[in-house]
């Protein structure tokens, strides 16, 4: 889970000011977190306490209401009545890591993927996004190869994962659609070659930078089995003491054997 906002805030002083290679600053005066640290913490939240997703996503994004969320989902929040708005943006991948470290089965982290999806993010393509990248996670845990995480979400997500990024990227546009961004989010996971190094391959394609290294990055976490403790040590000071008391307790709820917990 801190694998999606340690990304979430590099990738943060880029989603405006793109680049296309992969040195660059990790840190700058313009890191910060978004809403995709925002919404990842309350998927957290709702998996420690009684509270819904759709209560939760609401709850979390009053309280921060200026972290760059979307205009439909801001809409959406300030309407306790507004039904899912059927969209397909990536805003349902970003942040799902925690359901894939919550539960011990893929049918298990599928059904709850949809189920946090589908409060917002009810088009099919919004529910797939969120359900690759929550599969890649769980996957990555489980320490499954990339070759067999590829295969898998390939075949049953339909992405084509067989791209490579030096290709991608000279075209590559901002795209905040699951479709759009997620395969691509992906590969940079697959071509990686430790965290660091993920979450700057999916920054250097230029796009919407936090959010596909929030979703690299998360994948990439749960892969090498931490984010470097330097990197940790940047991020956590960021991030308010509210934040850091629930993702506390979702590590030590869920997440006992990984190195998460030396953040805090």
């Amino acid at each position: 889970m801190f694998g999606a906002i340690a990304g979430d805030v590099i990738g943060s002083a880029y989603e405006w000011n793109p680049v296309k290679t992969t040195d660059f600053q990790l840190f700058t005066d313009k890191s910060y977190f978004t809403d995709d640290t925002v919404l990842t913490v309350a998927t957290a939240a709702a998996l420690t306490s009684d509270m819904g997703y759709a209560q939760v996503y609401r709850y979390f994004a009053r309280i921060y209401p200026d972290a760059g969320y979307g205009g439909m989902f801001e809409r959406w929040v300030l309407d306790n009545n507004q039904e899912p708005y059927n969209s397909y943006g990536n805003g349902s991948a970003m942040r799902v890591a925690p359901i894939a470290w919550a539960f011990e089965s893929i049918e298990q982290v599928l059904a709850e993927t949809k189920k946090s999806a589908m409060v917002t993010h009810s088009h099919p393509e919004g529910v797939k996004g969120a359900q690759a990248t929550a599969t890649a996670i769980f996957m990555a845990r489980h320490g499954i190869s990339k070759e067999a995480i590829k295969n898998y979400v390939a075949a049953h997500f339909g992405y084509d994962l067989d791209r490579k990024l030096d290709d991608i990227r000279p075209d590559y546009k901002f795209d905040v659609s699951c479709q759009g961004s997620v395969p691509e989010a992906i590969i940079a996971f697959l071509e990686g070659n430790s965290w660091e190094h993920t979450v700057r391959l999916a920054v250097s394609l230029g796009g919407d930078s936090d959010t596909q290294a929030a979703i690299a990055g998360s994948i990439a976490e749960a892969f090498y089995g931490s984010v470097p403790q330097e990197i940790m040590d940047k991020v956590t000071p960021l991030l308010t003491r509210d934040l850091q008391e629930i993702m506390d307790r979702f590590v030590k709820s869920f997440m006992k054997d990984t190195k998460l917990t030396e953040a805090f």
